[in-house]
């Protein structure tokens, strides 16, 4: 007999908590927002540890993919640590649509809450694609909206960061504005506002006028790129604090925005259909919200391009970059959205890779660690490491094998300065003349 789960009803809004798996810090306190305004409680869970993939091992299989093994892991510690009332408390994990773990592993989940004893506790889904529909969160206009907006509010915010705090005067001040800005943020969404096209076009600019404005000294540094399967390639749960110990290298990171990855996801449909046969609607159905994102998509790259950032590519043209590379019918997973990431980061300047992946995750393989050599081919000087990341996987192995890539980085960067040192002495030498020193 098919078991029967617990329904999140809507007189639970008023009783319960929902704790949240905390993948992409930054967007996702945006989006908790979103969640408290439509009157939920919410919390952004933040416990770490190897208690957590221990539990994780505990309750599913370990063949089972990491990320889902990591997300019920923290889960079920939070659960253990009696900071909640268990018959007042919920959980939510979102799921894609597609045939990957982001749509699969809720039923794992509720099946590891009955063998823990957490069985009256309902799991609601967070998806677009119509699934769970008894227990999903309910998606109307304004919380669509809200989520895109927190979606874009958090990816500039972490690129702005990003290309700020490696050069900065005062240690931690783009940490000080990320939070204050956060903070901003999240009360405007509390309030309702702030969501809108035209409150974000006004909002943007003055974001990344603020960080522009920091006090900074530029000088070459290796820029790194992180791309991955989502949960590693966000997660510092996932990826074992991977943004931080880059940091800690001298390097300058260039993290992929989350939205990239919405507008895969909002893609796809429409090439099934393009590839395999479908009606007039179900081929032009991801037009219709591409054309609204990129609205907003036009806002965030202008902002960041007029305050002297480096902007992501507009999605459609990422979608160009896959012509003789990959197929756009891979789309499992992060299908090929994962190999245009890697060539548009060697384009940008962002040419040391890391391709986070959990072990054993096939679609990572293929379209990461798989496509690695071609991309060489393509763009000689692709620096690329693939790291896996498993329970069984050290971190000391990890950072070690990044630490070697660094050093090929490092070595690269000082032959292309001393190049730039003798063009400029050459140059002064044939004009006799000094260049005038910079103030």
């Amino acid at each position: 007999m098919e078991m029967q789960y617990p329904v999140f009803t809507e007189d639970m809004k008023k009783t319960h908590t929902i704790l949240i798996p905390n993948m992409a810090p930054v967007q996702f306190r945006i989006l908790a927002a979103a969640m408290e305004y439509k009157g939920y409680k919410v919390e952004l869970l933040g416990n770490c540890g190897s208690q957590v993939s221990e539990l994780g091992l505990k309750y599913v299989h370990n063949d089972t993919c990491y990320p889902a093994l990591l997300v019920i892991g923290q889960f079920l510690d939070a659960l253990e640590s009696g900071k909640y009332d268990l018959d007042h408390t919920a959980l939510i994990i979102t799921q894609t649509g597609g045939g990957c773990r982001a749509s699969n592993y809720i039923h794992l989940l509720r099946k590891a809450l009955v063998k823990a004893g957490y069985s009256q506790i309902p799991v609601l889904s967070l998806n677009f694609s119509g699934l769970e529909k008894g227990n999903s969160l309910p998606m109307d206009l304004t919380f669509m909206r809200m989520a895109l907006a927190a979606i874009y509010y958090g990816d500039l915010l972490v690129t702005l960061k990003a290309q700020t705090a490696p050069y900065e005067i005062h240690s931690g001040d783009a940490a000080a504005l990320q939070d204050k800005w956060l903070d901003t943020i999240c009360g405007w969404v509390h309030e309702g506002k702030g969501f809108s096209q035209r409150e974000m076009k006004a909002a943007m600019p003055r974001i990344a006028s603020e960080f522009a404005a920091i006090p900074v000294h530029r000088v070459p540094k290796v820029k790194v790129g992180v791309v991955g399967e989502i949960y590693v390639k966000y997660s510092p749960l996932g990826n074992n604090d991977l943004e931080n110990f880059l940091a800690s290298q001298d390097c300058e990171v260039n993290l992929p925005g989350l939205m990239g990855f919405v507008q895969y996801c909002a893609y796809n449909p429409s090439e099934t259909a393009r590839l395999y046969g479908g009606t007039f609607l179900e081929k032009h159905i991801s037009d219709l919200i591409l054309g609204y994102i990129a609205q907003m998509e036009k806002v965030i790259i202008g902002a960041l391009k007029d305050n002297g950032y480096h902007a992501p590519l507009p999605f459609s043209e990422l979608t160009k970059l896959t012509e003789g590379l990959i197929s756009k019918g891979d789309k499992m997973g992060e299908g090929w959205l994962l190999t245009a990431e890697m060539a548009e980061l060697i384009r940008s300047g962002y040419e040391n890779i890391v391709c986070a992946q959990p072990f054993g995750c096939l679609p990572n393989h293929i379209c990461g660690k798989g496509m690695i050599n071609k991309l060489r081919d393509l763009y000689p000087q692709a620096n690329i490491t693939p790291i896996d990341y498993d329970p069984s996987a050290t971190r000391v192995n990890q950072e070690n094998r990044i630490k070697l890539m660094l050093a090929v980085a490092r070595e690269r960067l000082m032959e292309k300065d001393s190049t730039a040192e003798k063009s400029a002495s050459e140059g002064q030498s044939k004009t006799g003349e000094k260049e005038p020193a910079l103030v």
